[in-house]
């Protein structure tokens, strides 16, 4: 192996066409001429199909995005998240490929390029020995990868590869998903027979040339290789025989390899680049921060395959199949007609039969009422809780939600949606809130308080709260809301709210496909703000917040926006707050989709349970993983199928599988309200309970009760009951 400094450098290296004529020579290259034709046709239609969709309406900077890309790519750390075992199986192959891909396209540089144009070769001597190591662990490594993921397709079989579709009926077009197993398995079985053969015709080559000191003797330096010829030399293959193998070998070898890079844009092959281009394109907010509709043109949301943006048309085509999204997704989870996966394929099969053909069809319509292939089901869309899961795990950043955001703009547009979701809609419209109270109403539960709260509009503050809807109207969310109010008054913090001046904050309205309410919303909002003066905004709704903070500067509105949680943080970091009565409780803590996954605020609601003396105990799906309790993308105003388990229900479940549970935490209105009634309606009751996050600070900050408190507070409590009130938990009152 070391023995290379006695030979001719010269003489190391491997002579590509040895042992054939002229005319078989002239025949590769002309069957290779061809492949990278049939290439580059399949690339023209891909980038024309491309082409054909939208424009994105704004300048990329590409450069910076490119070296993001490359970055990601290079770490798989999208591919190895929650999946560690595919990842490695995953970098082996994409490793092993690019090595292989860079040493064929060396030594087409070195044969047709440099020695032949400028007399120049450097595929020889200590190079050619190093370059034939590097592959030859290359291949291993790459054979090592596909096969694990054989296994992992045809014995470990993990549900999310399952292509049984929720959305379709057997029998019905579409529902048979069997030419995406086939085109798997030829993908993996494709590089597998290269990767093989390539090591056998190495080993045939070393026995035909064994003869040669040059060759023999160096052959450790492709070990793989060197081992195989071994074997066969062991079992009687001759050199004569090695030289016929070789020959045949050489031929198929080469063709199925020219064969795969001719197919590359046809096939899953070219998720190679599909993904890369994805990926560089990736938007940071692309469920946090919908795009706007065009002001100009009447067309709404996406009616044709022609009105999506060629970055989402490319979105399809990234898609791998991985059914990391399917996996992921609380409608499917809880059985609705949804994954996100095949609306994905769905889209991809219905573009690719409409734009791949030289001239345009007149039928590119996207029909939510037809059964045919390719086409999304109104119900489909309407299942979706726009919770971001699936855009968030997506290992090649395709989006999901905006797809389906848009698809539902056209819904809305032609009165295509649930009776009760219309009502909503129409009665925001008129109050500006989801439950049809005067805005007179919206701060009523201010009067219960024992101070009063400003009126930002009439005077200055430092923060100002956004309340929200369901903290606004909701009785059991008012009484979060006292709760909070108690909190920053005697916090002394200069606060106060818009009273009938907010309007709903339009995230979920948006998140529906109702746009222009939407942009009334935010603007109404806006022009009020513009009118108080407050140094920061504090919201307890993290729907709120999300649209605020990400949405609401598209419209003009720049505003420093905190969910309680951090504000709340770092007032016990500077000690305005001091707890009092530590909470020793048992508690777990669902992370809202709008303030984890969305606005990755997952620090702040950990850190209060901490210092206020709680033992948290993370469920299996937490942070960026946390399972939507199902009312998000406007589902908290459509009825759930008679008798469908709820994804709320699914939660509960997951928290009563906690050894000594006492509190499941939640820091959200709609979360409290969804998982309140999950709690009863799925069996766990008085297992343990659902609070929200401020009603446990509030008891870690009371005062503790001595003995006469306790006394004078059950008397004020039984005179309270007697004139028609309530005790509050402080024993104070709180009005009927």
């Amino acid at each position: 192996m070391f023995a290379a400094d006695k030979f001719d450098p010269l003489q190391i290296t491997r002579v590509l066409f040895e042992g054939f004529s002229s005319h078989a020579i002239v025949l590769f290259y002309l069957v290779g001429f061809g492949a990278i034709g049939v290439f580059c046709w399949g690339t023209y239609v891909q980038v024309r199909k491309y082409r054909r969709g939208q424009p994105l309406g704004a300048p990329l900077d590409l450069f910076k995005r490119f070296l993001q890309m490359c970055r990601t790519v290079a770490s798989h750390r999208t591919i190895a998240r929650r999946d560690p075992a595919a990842g490695r199986a995953h970098r082996l192959i994409f490793y092993g490929f690019a090595l292989l891909f860079i040493g064929t396209a060396t030594i087409t540089l070195d044969y047709d390029i440099t020695a032949k144009l400028f007399g120049i070769s450097f595929w020889h001597g200590n190079f050619y020995l190093w370059f034939s190591l590097v592959l030859d662990c290359a291949g291993v490594a790459m054979i090592g990868g596909l096969v694990y993921m054989m296994v992992r397709r045809g014995w470990i079989k993990p549900p999310k590869l399952d292509y049984t579709r929720p959305d379709r009926k057997p029998g019905e077009p579409g529902y048979d998903r069997s030419g995406y197993r086939r085109e798997d398995w030829a993908f993996l079985w494709t590089l597998i027979v290269i990767g093989a053969t390539g090591y056998v015709l190495e080993a045939a080559r070393l026995v035909w040339l064994q003869q040669r000191p040059e060759v023999w003797e160096l052959r450790w330096w492709s070990p793989f290789g060197a081992a195989l010829a071994e074997g066969l030399r062991a079992a009687g293959l001759s050199a004569a025989a090695a030289g016929l193998l070789r020959t045949g070998l050489w031929w198929f070898h080469g063709l199925l390899a020219l064969t795969l890079i001719a197919l590359i844009p046809f096939t899953k092959v070219k998720h190679i680049f599909t993904a890369a281009g994805s990926l560089m394109l990736r938007d940071p907010l692309a469920a946090q921060r919908l795009p706007r509709q065009a002001a100009t043109g009447d067309k709404v949301g996406y009616t044709t395959i022609t009105d999506f943006t060629w970055k989402h048309l490319l979105n399809l085509d990234a898609c791998t199949k991985c059914g990391r999204c399917h996996e992921a997704c609380p409608a499917r989870a809880a059985g609705a007609p949804l994954s996100p996966r095949d609306v994905i394929l769905s889209l991809r099969e219905f573009a690719n039969d409409a734009l791949q053909k030289n001239t345009l069809p007149e039928q590119v319509k996207l029909s939510p009422h037809g059964k045919d292939g390719g086409q999304v089901f109104m119900e489909t869309l309407w299942s979706c809780r726009t919770c971001m899961a699936c855009v968030e795990i997506c290992p090649v950043a395709v989006e999901h939600v905006p797809i389906i955001v848009q698809m539902r703009r056209k819904l809305v547009e032609e009165g295509e949606m649930e009776p009760q979701l219309q009502k909503t809609l129409q009665t925001i419209h008129k109050t500006g809130n989801s439950f049809g109270e005067s805005k007179r109403k919206r701060a009523a539960w201010t009067k219960a308080l024992p101070f009063q709260i400003k009126d930002a509009r009439k005077e200055p503050v430092d923060v100002l709260w956004f309340v929200g809807d369901y903290a606004s109207f909701d009785p059991r969310n008012q009484k979060v809301s006292q709760a909070f109010a108690t909190l920053l008054h005697e916090a002394g913090v200069n606060f106060g709210l818009l009273f009938e001046g907010e309007s709903n904050a339009g995230n979920d309205v948006r998140r529906v496909g109702e746009e222009g309410l939407y942009e009334l919303l935010a603007e109404t909002n806006i022009a009020t703000l513009g009118t108080v003066q407050f140094q920061r905004i504090v919201t307890t709704d993290p729907h709120s917040y999300n649209t605020i903070r990400n949405e609401y500067p598209d419209f003009g509105g720049n505003y420093e926006i905190e969910h309680y949680t951090s504000f709340v943080q770092r007032m016990l970091e500077q000690g305005q707050l001091k707890v009092r009565q530590p909470q020793h409780l048992r508690v777990t803590l669902h992370d809202p989709c709008h303030l984890g996954r969305f606005n990755k605020g997952y620090g702040g609601p950990r850190e209060i349970l901490k210092r206020i003396g709680c033992e948290l105990v993370e469920m299996p799906r937490h942070g960026d993983n946390s399972f939507c309790c199902g009312a998000g993308g406007g589902r908290i105003w459509m009825p759930d199928p008679v008798g469908a388990e709820k994804p709320s229900q699914l939660r509960m479940r997951e928290a009563a599988g906690i050894d000594g549970l006492e509190v499941f935490v939640v820091c959200c209105p709609k979360d409290l309200t969804m998982f309140e009634d999950a709690l009863k309606t799925s069996g766990y009751e008085g297992k343990f309970v659902v609070r929200e996050l401020i009603e446990m600070i509030r008891d870690a900050l009371a005062e503790p009760i001595t003995l006469e408190a306790e006394v004078a507070g059950a008397g004020a409590g039984a005179a309270a009951l007697r004139a028609g009130g309530s005790a509050s938990p402080q024993g104070g009152l709180v009005e009927a």
